[in-house]
Protein backbone atom coordinates (compact mmCIF):
# COMPACT_ATOMS: atom_id res chain seq x y z
CA UNK A 1 0.00 0.00 0.00
CA UNK A 2 1.36 3.80 -0.87
CA UNK A 3 2.32 6.01 1.99
CA UNK A 4 0.62 8.87 2.41
CA UNK A 5 3.10 10.71 4.90
CA UNK A 6 6.00 8.71 5.38
CA UNK A 7 9.45 8.87 2.47
CA UNK A 8 12.41 6.81 2.64
CA UNK A 9 13.37 8.52 5.39
CA UNK A 10 10.61 9.54 7.72
CA UNK A 11 7.89 11.95 7.26
CA UNK A 12 9.53 15.76 6.21
CA UNK A 13 8.73 19.10 5.46
CA UNK A 14 8.50 23.11 6.31
CA UNK A 15 7.79 23.57 10.00
CA UNK A 16 4.37 24.94 10.53
CA UNK A 17 3.63 23.40 7.14
CA UNK A 18 1.36 20.31 6.98
CA UNK A 19 2.59 17.73 8.07
CA UNK A 20 4.88 19.12 10.54
CA UNK A 21 2.93 20.97 12.48
CA UNK A 22 2.36 20.89 16.51
CA UNK A 23 -1.28 19.07 15.86
CA UNK A 24 -0.10 16.52 13.82
CA UNK A 25 2.60 16.09 15.19
CA UNK A 26 0.95 14.73 18.28
CA UNK A 27 -1.27 12.85 16.33
CA UNK A 28 1.42 10.78 14.53
CA UNK A 29 2.94 10.06 18.36
CA UNK A 30 -0.67 8.92 19.17
CA UNK A 31 -0.58 6.85 16.31
CA UNK A 32 2.61 5.40 16.87
CA UNK A 33 2.08 4.48 20.62
CA UNK A 34 -0.94 3.09 19.54
CA UNK A 35 0.73 1.09 16.86
CA UNK A 36 3.68 0.20 19.70
CA UNK A 37 0.86 -0.46 22.09
CA UNK A 38 -0.74 -3.47 19.95
CA UNK A 39 2.88 -5.20 19.39
CA UNK A 40 4.05 -5.19 22.63
CA UNK A 41 3.98 -8.62 24.03
CA UNK A 42 3.88 -7.19 27.45
CA UNK A 43 4.32 -4.31 29.81
CA UNK A 44 3.65 -1.01 28.94
CA UNK A 45 5.54 0.43 25.67
CA UNK A 46 8.33 2.86 25.76
CA UNK A 47 10.24 5.29 23.12
CA UNK A 48 13.18 7.59 23.57
CA UNK A 49 13.28 10.76 21.80
CA UNK A 50 16.17 12.94 20.25
CA UNK A 51 16.64 15.68 18.40
CA UNK A 52 18.63 17.94 16.16
CA UNK A 53 19.35 21.39 16.98
CA UNK A 54 16.82 22.97 15.30
CA UNK A 55 14.91 25.65 17.00
CA UNK A 56 11.62 23.97 16.46
CA UNK A 57 12.94 20.95 17.89
CA UNK A 58 11.58 22.01 21.36
CA UNK A 59 8.19 22.51 19.64
CA UNK A 60 7.89 19.18 17.84
CA UNK A 61 9.33 17.44 21.08
CA UNK A 62 6.70 18.37 23.31
CA UNK A 63 3.85 17.59 20.72
CA UNK A 64 5.56 13.90 20.01
CA UNK A 65 5.72 13.28 24.13
CA UNK A 66 1.82 14.63 24.35
CA UNK A 67 0.81 11.84 21.62
CA UNK A 68 2.65 9.01 23.12
CA UNK A 69 1.56 9.62 26.65
CA UNK A 70 -2.08 10.02 25.82
CA UNK A 71 -1.86 6.90 24.28
CA UNK A 72 0.06 5.18 27.03
CA UNK A 73 3.62 5.13 25.83
CA UNK A 74 6.45 5.89 28.81
CA UNK A 75 9.01 8.46 27.17
CA UNK A 76 12.54 9.28 27.41
CA UNK A 77 14.23 12.45 26.44
CA UNK A 78 17.53 13.28 25.62
CA UNK A 79 17.86 16.00 24.15
CA UNK A 80 19.99 16.86 20.73
CA UNK A 81 21.72 13.48 20.00
CA UNK A 82 22.95 12.42 16.15
CA UNK A 83 20.09 9.82 14.63
CA UNK A 84 22.30 7.08 15.07
CA UNK A 85 22.75 7.79 18.71
CA UNK A 86 19.25 7.29 19.27
CA UNK A 87 19.43 3.79 16.80
CA UNK A 88 22.16 3.07 19.51
CA UNK A 89 20.72 3.76 22.76
CA UNK A 90 17.04 2.43 21.62
CA UNK A 91 18.91 -0.96 21.36
CA UNK A 92 20.95 -0.37 24.54
CA UNK A 93 17.97 0.53 26.49
CA UNK A 94 15.72 -2.21 25.59
CA UNK A 95 12.93 0.14 24.36
CA UNK A 96 10.17 -0.23 21.80
CA UNK A 97 11.42 2.60 19.52
CA UNK A 98 12.88 5.45 19.02
CA UNK A 99 12.36 8.92 17.61
CA UNK A 100 14.03 11.53 16.04
CA UNK A 101 13.27 15.06 15.32
CA UNK A 102 15.57 15.99 12.24
CA UNK A 103 15.22 17.29 8.53
CA UNK A 104 18.77 15.71 8.23
CA UNK A 105 21.16 18.39 5.59
CA UNK A 106 17.91 20.46 4.82
CA UNK A 107 18.00 24.07 6.31
CA UNK A 108 17.37 25.14 9.63
CA UNK A 109 13.27 26.02 8.78
CA UNK A 110 12.52 22.05 7.64
CA UNK A 111 12.06 19.46 10.18
CA UNK A 112 11.12 15.66 9.99
CA UNK A 113 10.42 12.51 12.36
CA UNK A 114 11.56 9.23 11.95
CA UNK A 115 11.66 6.50 13.59
CA UNK A 116 13.92 3.55 14.87
CA UNK A 117 12.52 -0.23 15.90
CA UNK A 118 13.81 -1.78 19.20
CA UNK A 119 16.61 -2.93 17.56
CA UNK A 120 18.01 -0.07 15.95
CA UNK A 121 17.03 -0.43 12.60
CA UNK A 122 14.51 1.50 10.88
CA UNK A 123 10.77 0.75 10.60
CA UNK A 124 10.03 -1.61 7.81
CA UNK A 125 7.26 -0.37 5.38
CA UNK A 126 4.48 -2.48 6.97
CA UNK A 127 4.77 -0.33 10.24
CA UNK A 128 5.17 2.67 8.89
CA UNK A 129 1.74 1.61 7.05
CA UNK A 130 0.07 0.34 10.34
CA UNK A 131 0.57 4.33 11.87
CA UNK A 132 -0.39 6.22 8.26
CA UNK A 133 -4.02 3.46 9.64
CA UNK A 134 -3.90 4.50 12.39
CA UNK A 135 -3.80 8.30 11.85
CA UNK A 136 -7.01 8.19 10.06
CA UNK A 137 -8.86 7.21 13.02
CA UNK A 138 -10.06 10.20 15.86
CA UNK A 139 -7.77 10.40 18.78
CA UNK A 140 -8.69 9.59 21.88
CA UNK A 141 -6.53 9.74 25.34
CA UNK A 142 -6.13 6.73 27.60
CA UNK A 143 -7.25 6.83 31.39
CA UNK A 144 -5.46 8.82 33.73
CA UNK A 145 -3.74 5.68 35.32
CA UNK A 146 -2.73 4.40 31.87
CA UNK A 147 -1.14 7.71 30.58
CA UNK A 148 2.98 7.38 29.85
CA UNK A 149 5.18 9.06 31.75
CA UNK A 150 7.98 10.83 30.63
CA UNK A 151 11.44 10.87 32.01
CA UNK A 152 15.23 12.14 31.13
CA UNK A 153 17.87 9.75 29.88
CA UNK A 154 21.26 11.05 31.96
CA UNK A 155 24.21 11.43 30.13
CA UNK A 156 22.83 10.22 26.72
CA UNK A 157 25.91 12.07 24.75
CA UNK A 158 28.17 10.20 26.98
CA UNK A 159 26.64 6.61 26.44
CA UNK A 160 26.73 7.09 22.09
CA UNK A 161 30.13 8.93 22.60
CA UNK A 162 31.26 5.48 24.48
CA UNK A 163 29.83 3.67 21.99
CA UNK A 164 31.61 5.20 19.22
CA UNK A 165 34.72 4.50 20.48
CA UNK A 166 34.22 0.95 21.19
CA UNK A 167 33.94 0.56 17.25
CA UNK A 168 37.40 1.79 16.85
CA UNK A 169 40.29 -0.88 17.38
CA UNK A 170 41.51 -0.77 21.22
CA UNK A 171 44.96 -1.61 20.09
CA UNK A 172 45.16 1.44 17.69
CA UNK A 173 44.66 5.41 18.70
CA UNK A 174 44.61 8.74 17.25
CA UNK A 175 48.11 10.21 18.90
CA UNK A 176 49.52 12.21 16.79
CA UNK A 177 46.94 12.91 14.69
CA UNK A 178 45.44 17.18 14.12
CA UNK A 179 41.74 16.40 13.13
CA UNK A 180 39.47 19.31 11.82
CA UNK A 181 36.10 18.21 13.22
CA UNK A 182 32.90 19.96 11.19
CA UNK A 183 29.88 19.52 13.45
CA UNK A 184 27.78 21.41 11.00
CA UNK A 185 26.09 23.14 14.23
CA UNK A 186 24.12 20.15 14.53
CA UNK A 187 23.18 17.19 16.51
CA UNK A 188 27.29 15.99 16.72
CA UNK A 189 28.35 19.33 17.85
CA UNK A 190 29.03 17.91 21.66
CA UNK A 191 29.71 14.13 20.76
CA UNK A 192 31.72 14.20 17.66
CA UNK A 193 34.81 16.62 18.69
CA UNK A 194 34.64 14.36 22.16
CA UNK A 195 35.22 11.00 20.48
CA UNK A 196 37.84 11.61 18.40
CA UNK A 197 39.56 13.77 21.63
CA UNK A 198 39.17 10.62 23.69
CA UNK A 199 40.79 8.46 21.52
CA UNK A 200 44.00 10.79 21.52
CA UNK A 201 43.58 13.15 18.55
CA UNK A 202 44.10 16.86 18.77
CA UNK A 203 40.39 18.26 17.53
CA UNK A 204 39.87 21.41 15.89
CA UNK A 205 36.24 21.53 16.01
CA UNK A 206 34.54 24.10 13.52
CA UNK A 207 30.42 25.25 13.32
CA UNK A 208 30.38 23.56 16.62
CA UNK A 209 28.28 26.37 18.26
CA UNK A 210 24.66 25.80 16.95
CA UNK A 211 22.20 28.46 17.93
CA UNK A 212 18.63 27.11 16.16
CA UNK A 213 19.37 28.85 13.25
CA UNK A 214 22.35 27.86 11.82
CA UNK A 215 21.99 24.41 11.11
CA UNK A 216 23.80 23.52 7.64
CA UNK A 217 24.35 26.91 6.81
CA UNK A 218 27.28 27.02 4.97
CA UNK A 219 28.80 24.38 7.09
CA UNK A 220 29.27 20.20 7.29
CA UNK A 221 29.00 17.32 5.16
CA UNK A 222 26.95 19.74 2.11
CA UNK A 223 29.37 22.11 2.31
CA UNK A 224 33.00 20.77 2.53
CA UNK A 225 34.55 23.69 1.34
CA UNK A 226 34.54 24.72 4.69
CA UNK A 227 36.08 22.14 6.48
CA UNK A 228 38.53 22.05 3.27
CA UNK A 229 40.16 25.49 4.20
CA UNK A 230 39.96 24.57 7.95
CA UNK A 231 42.69 21.87 6.92
CA UNK A 232 44.80 23.89 5.63
CA UNK A 233 44.76 26.45 7.15
CA UNK A 234 45.60 24.53 10.72
CA UNK A 235 47.81 22.16 8.93
CA UNK A 236 45.82 19.26 9.68
CA UNK A 237 46.19 15.38 8.98
CA UNK A 238 42.35 14.84 8.30
CA UNK A 239 39.17 16.67 8.23
CA UNK A 240 35.84 15.06 9.31
CA UNK A 241 32.67 16.95 7.77
CA UNK A 242 28.75 15.51 9.11
CA UNK A 243 25.28 17.06 8.49
CA UNK A 244 22.99 18.53 10.60
CA UNK A 245 21.93 15.11 11.90
CA UNK A 246 25.34 13.02 11.68
CA UNK A 247 24.58 10.57 9.57
CA UNK A 248 26.70 11.66 6.52
CA UNK A 249 30.52 11.75 6.13
CA UNK A 250 32.51 13.74 3.88
CA UNK A 251 36.21 13.74 4.58
CA UNK A 252 39.30 15.79 3.36
CA UNK A 253 43.37 14.65 3.84
CA UNK A 254 46.09 17.09 4.20
CA UNK A 255 46.52 18.16 1.32
CA UNK A 256 43.21 19.58 0.60
CA UNK A 257 41.83 16.95 -1.28
CA UNK A 258 37.92 15.89 -0.62
CA UNK A 259 36.99 12.54 -0.60
CA UNK A 260 32.87 11.54 -1.50
CA UNK A 261 31.01 8.42 -0.09
CA UNK A 262 31.80 6.07 -2.91
CA UNK A 263 35.56 6.89 -2.03
CA UNK A 264 35.40 6.60 1.52
CA UNK A 265 33.07 3.18 1.04
CA UNK A 266 36.29 1.70 -1.47
CA UNK A 267 39.06 2.63 1.93
CA UNK A 268 36.95 0.48 4.41
CA UNK A 269 36.03 -2.10 2.46
CA UNK A 270 39.83 -2.61 0.93
CA UNK A 271 41.00 -2.24 4.41
CA UNK A 272 38.32 -5.19 5.92
CA UNK A 273 39.23 -7.37 2.53
CA UNK A 274 42.58 -7.15 3.12
CA UNK A 275 41.96 -8.52 6.96
CA UNK A 276 39.12 -10.92 5.59
CA UNK A 277 37.56 -11.37 2.34
CA UNK A 278 34.35 -9.55 1.67
CA UNK A 279 32.03 -10.79 -0.18
CA UNK A 280 30.05 -7.77 -1.40
CA UNK A 281 29.07 -4.00 -0.93
CA UNK A 282 26.12 -2.31 -2.12
CA UNK A 283 25.49 1.58 -3.40
CA UNK A 284 23.02 2.75 -5.46
CA UNK A 285 21.99 4.13 -8.96
CA UNK A 286 23.80 7.28 -8.28
CA UNK A 287 27.09 5.45 -7.12
CA UNK A 288 30.04 6.08 -9.59
CA UNK A 289 30.64 3.23 -12.08
CA UNK A 290 34.43 3.42 -11.09
CA UNK A 291 33.83 1.90 -7.77
CA UNK A 292 31.72 -0.79 -9.17
CA UNK A 293 34.56 -2.06 -11.35
CA UNK A 294 37.72 -1.46 -8.38
CA UNK A 295 35.29 -4.04 -6.31
CA UNK A 296 35.19 -6.24 -9.59
CA UNK A 297 38.80 -6.61 -9.64
CA UNK A 298 39.32 -7.05 -6.48
CA UNK A 299 36.60 -10.14 -6.39
CA UNK A 300 34.20 -8.47 -4.43
CA UNK A 301 30.69 -8.24 -5.34
CA UNK A 302 28.74 -5.31 -6.28
CA UNK A 303 25.04 -4.57 -6.31
CA UNK A 304 23.00 -1.37 -6.77
CA UNK A 305 19.86 -0.58 -4.30
CA UNK A 306 17.47 2.65 -4.91
CA UNK A 307 18.82 6.13 -4.01
CA UNK A 308 18.63 6.81 0.01
CA UNK A 309 20.22 4.51 2.88
CA UNK A 310 17.16 3.00 3.90
CA UNK A 311 17.87 0.77 0.51
CA UNK A 312 20.86 0.43 0.68
CA UNK A 313 20.10 -1.10 4.41
CA UNK A 314 17.54 -3.29 2.78
CA UNK A 315 19.81 -4.88 0.05
CA UNK A 316 22.68 -5.74 2.40
CA UNK A 317 20.21 -7.71 4.21
CA UNK A 318 19.07 -8.86 1.80
CA UNK A 319 22.43 -10.48 -0.02
CA UNK A 320 23.63 -11.25 3.97
CA UNK A 321 26.50 -8.56 3.22
CA UNK A 322 28.14 -5.67 5.73
CA UNK A 323 29.21 -2.95 3.69
CA UNK A 324 27.47 -0.36 1.62
CA UNK A 325 26.60 3.35 1.25
CA UNK A 326 26.32 6.41 -0.97
CA UNK A 327 28.22 9.07 -2.80
CA UNK A 328 26.51 11.73 -0.29
CA UNK A 329 28.28 10.22 2.47
CA UNK A 330 25.82 7.76 3.98
CA UNK A 331 27.76 4.92 4.95
CA UNK A 332 26.68 1.67 6.38
CA UNK A 333 28.96 -1.01 8.50
CA UNK A 334 26.90 -3.87 10.20
CA UNK A 335 29.87 -5.06 11.64
CA UNK A 336 29.91 -1.77 13.70
CA UNK A 337 26.31 -0.14 13.96
CA UNK A 338 22.61 -0.95 12.36
CA UNK A 339 22.72 2.29 10.91
CA UNK A 340 24.73 5.13 8.99
CA UNK A 341 26.26 7.03 11.35
CA UNK A 342 29.11 10.01 10.43
CA UNK A 343 31.54 9.31 13.50
CA UNK A 344 31.55 5.72 13.26
CA UNK A 345 32.51 5.59 9.95
CA UNK A 346 34.87 8.17 10.23
CA UNK A 347 36.71 5.87 12.48
CA UNK A 348 36.78 2.74 10.31
CA UNK A 349 38.46 5.10 8.09
CA UNK A 350 41.12 6.10 10.65
CA UNK A 351 41.40 2.46 11.67
CA UNK A 352 42.50 1.77 8.18
CA UNK A 353 44.81 4.89 8.12
CA UNK A 354 46.89 3.53 11.11
CA UNK A 355 46.67 -0.19 10.61
CA UNK A 356 48.17 0.21 7.16
CA UNK A 357 50.48 3.52 7.81
CA UNK A 358 49.19 4.96 4.69
CA UNK A 359 47.20 8.57 4.26
CA UNK A 360 43.43 8.81 2.91
CA UNK A 361 44.81 9.05 -0.59
CA UNK A 362 46.89 6.32 -0.22
CA UNK A 363 43.80 3.77 0.71
CA UNK A 364 42.05 4.84 -2.02
CA UNK A 365 44.94 5.09 -4.99
CA UNK A 366 43.01 1.90 -7.00
CA UNK A 367 40.00 3.83 -7.67
CA UNK A 368 39.94 6.76 -10.20
CA UNK A 369 36.02 8.33 -10.19
CA UNK A 370 34.99 8.66 -13.66
CA UNK A 371 33.70 12.33 -14.26
CA UNK A 372 29.53 12.29 -13.84
CA UNK A 373 27.31 14.58 -15.53
CA UNK A 374 24.18 15.30 -13.93
CA UNK A 375 21.32 17.37 -15.56
CA UNK A 376 17.84 17.84 -14.36
CA UNK A 377 15.08 18.43 -16.88
CA UNK A 378 11.53 19.82 -16.01
CA UNK A 379 9.30 18.15 -17.93
CA UNK A 380 4.98 17.96 -18.17
CA UNK A 381 2.65 16.44 -15.88
CA UNK A 382 2.43 12.57 -16.92
CA UNK A 383 5.21 12.98 -19.11
CA UNK A 384 6.46 9.22 -19.85
CA UNK A 385 9.62 9.35 -20.63
CA UNK A 386 9.97 5.27 -20.66
CA UNK A 387 7.94 5.28 -24.08
CA UNK A 388 9.62 8.01 -25.70
CA UNK A 389 11.31 6.70 -28.75
CA UNK A 390 13.22 9.93 -29.40
CA UNK A 391 14.74 8.88 -25.81
CA UNK A 392 15.34 5.41 -26.47
CA UNK A 393 17.37 6.17 -29.86
CA UNK A 394 19.29 9.07 -27.84
CA UNK A 395 20.29 6.40 -25.19
CA UNK A 396 21.35 3.84 -27.64
CA UNK A 397 23.75 6.59 -29.42
CA UNK A 398 24.93 7.87 -26.22
CA UNK A 399 26.02 4.01 -24.53
CA UNK A 400 27.18 3.11 -27.95
CA UNK A 401 29.76 6.33 -27.91
CA UNK A 402 30.39 5.37 -24.33
CA UNK A 403 31.49 1.55 -25.12
CA UNK A 404 31.06 0.61 -22.55
CA UNK A 405 33.95 2.39 -20.43
CA UNK A 406 30.72 4.56 -18.73
CA UNK A 407 26.93 4.95 -17.90
CA UNK A 408 23.52 5.98 -17.94
CA UNK A 409 20.85 6.49 -15.48
CA UNK A 410 17.88 8.35 -16.23
CA UNK A 411 15.30 8.48 -13.48
CA UNK A 412 12.03 10.23 -12.51
CA UNK A 413 12.73 12.43 -9.26
CA UNK A 414 10.17 11.53 -6.33
CA UNK A 415 9.34 14.67 -5.66
CA UNK A 416 9.20 17.24 -8.07
CA UNK A 417 8.50 16.88 -12.15
CA UNK A 418 11.82 16.69 -13.15
CA UNK A 419 14.07 13.83 -14.90
CA UNK A 420 17.31 13.39 -13.81
CA UNK A 421 19.92 12.82 -16.52
CA UNK A 422 23.11 11.47 -15.15
CA UNK A 423 26.22 10.01 -17.86
CA UNK A 424 29.52 9.02 -16.33
CA UNK A 425 32.51 8.76 -18.78
CA UNK A 426 35.94 8.54 -19.26
CA UNK A 427 36.17 11.94 -19.50
CA UNK A 428 34.50 15.02 -18.90
CA UNK A 429 33.87 16.72 -22.24
CA UNK A 430 32.17 13.16 -23.47
CA UNK A 431 30.04 12.93 -20.31
CA UNK A 432 29.01 16.14 -21.16
CA UNK A 433 28.12 15.88 -24.97
CA UNK A 434 26.17 12.61 -24.04
CA UNK A 435 24.22 14.49 -20.94
CA UNK A 436 23.18 17.05 -23.59
CA UNK A 437 22.15 14.54 -25.87
CA UNK A 438 20.15 13.08 -23.38
CA UNK A 439 18.83 16.23 -22.83
CA UNK A 440 17.77 17.78 -26.26
CA UNK A 441 15.90 14.24 -26.45
CA UNK A 442 13.37 14.76 -23.96
CA UNK A 443 10.44 16.66 -25.52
Amino acid sequence: MARKYFGTDGIRGKVGTFPITPDFVMRLGFAAGKVLAMRRKGGRPSVLIAKDTRVSGYLLESSLEAGFSAAGVDVHMCGPLPTPGVAYLTRALRLSAGVVISASHNPFDDNGIKFFAHDGNKLDDAIESQIEAELEKPMECVDSYKLGKVRRVEDAAGRYIEFCKSTFPGHLDLKGLRIVVDCAHGAAYQTGPAVFHELGAEVIPINHAPDGFNINLRAGATHPEVAQEAVVAHHADIGIAMDGDADRLIMIDADGRIYNGDELLYAIVMDRHGVSPVAGAVGTLMTNFALEKAFADAGIGFARAKVGDRYVLEMLKEKGWLFGGEGSGHLICLDCHSTGDATVSALQVLASMCRSGKPLAGLVNGLTLLPQKLINVKVGKGFDWQASEALKKAQSEVEQALGGGGRVLIRASGTEPLLRVMVEADNDDLAQRCAERLVSAIA
